[in-house]
């Protein structure tokens, strides 16, 4: 069986596009594939976040892992501090990657003349992100479609380290839901939904919302005065979010949720739209607060036990080939 390998930063709440663009998916590959899936802690520190914040960010992402149908036995669920040899390929990954090519990457290229006091680690948490997909040697990255130049950074260090070292990776494959791959602000469509959006109380729904709020959000998205549901991301890109929103919880493709609503006004399409969301938070919250702090731990001690010996064995052969090792 073919390995698949992702992961969520909680430096926030998770929300309605984390669930579409990657835990759902997640769900839907592991009848297919290993799926290793892991919460990234360490990407969390990049920046300044308040221990406890982080917290009970991480203990919330595990609890929605399994809420969504994550299954321990078809699933490996990790944190990723708890595979210590992460982050030391981390840093020998850091070590073989040109400058130049984290100086093109889009998050530092974005933040760089904000202003905003950056940390070493931020410039080069790519390198570590390279290291957690390519110490499972895995064969694909399910990626939102604004991540994937994070996976061709991974295939490139791949690439370059089998040429001058002989082969030791596997070269990753990026793979992008058909539908929901980005899921957009309900106050602004044109920005993803993000947690770190800050309109987030409008434009963002959290998986930890009341249904009451949830709606509200869903009821108040930015439309416009064409008064069509149909899909044009250019002229109506608030209708043609909302209607990939519906879509991906319906599991139905985008032309199927426009013939829906043909002949539906928007206040209509909108309440349908809520519905649904509405309907998906109500269930998992409820499977999110049925979870002990036993089972939890349990399931994180669990999953770090079975990609350790992967890990370690990855590690090793790498330093063995970079000349690093003394011990056989």
């Amino acid at each position: 069986m073919k390995k698949m390998i992702s992961g969520i930063k909680p430096t926030g709440q998770l929300h309605l596009g984390n669930y579409i663009g990657a835990l759902q998916p997640f769900v839907q590959s592991q009848e297919e594939f290993d799926v290793n899936v892991f919460i990234a802690n360490l990407h969390c520190i990049t920046m300044p976040i308040d221990p406890e914040e982080l917290q009970t960010n991480l203990r919330d992402a595990l609890r929605f892992y399994l809420a969504v149908g994550l299954d321990p036995k078809k699933s490996t669920i990790f944190l990723q501090t708890d595979v210590h040899e992460i982050a030391q390929l981390g840093f020998i990954m850091s070590c073989l990657t040109p400058m130049g090519e984290l100086n093109r990457m889009t998050q530092y290229k974005d933040k760089k003349d904000t202003g905003i006091s950056l940390s070493s680690g931020f410039y080069t948490y790519p390198t570590l992100m390279t290291a957690d997909i390519l110490i499972h040697k895995a064969q694909y990255v399910p990626v939102g479609d604004d991540q994937k130049q994070h996976v061709e950074l991974a295939r490139n260090t791949a690439e370059r380290f089998n040429n001058r070292f002989g082969d030791t990776f596997v070269v990753p494959e990026p793979v992008i839901a058909k539908v929901g791959s980005r899921i957009m602000s309900l106050s602004d469509p044109s920005k993803k939904m993000s947690k770190s959006d800050k309109d987030g109380e409008k434009g963002v729904v959290y998986l930890k919302d009341t249904l009451k709020v949830a709606r509200k959000k869903i009821m108040s998205a930015v439309t416009d005065s064409i008064g069509i549901v149909q899909y044009d991301v250019e002229n109506q890109p608030g209708i043609a979010n909302l209607l990939t929103i519906y879509a991906a919880l319906k599991k139905i493709s985008i032309p199927e949720a426009v013939s829906e609503f043909k002949d539906v006004q928007y206040g209509g399409f909108k309440k349908a739209v809520a519905d649904e969301v509405c309907a998906l938070l109500e269930v998992l919250q409820e499977k999110h607060q049925s979870y002990d702090e036993a089972y939890i731990e349990s399931v994180l001690q669990e999953g770090a036990d079975k990609v350790r010996p992967t890990a370690q064995a990855v590690l090793k052969e790498v330093q063995e080939k970079l000349g690093m090792e003394i011990l056989k």
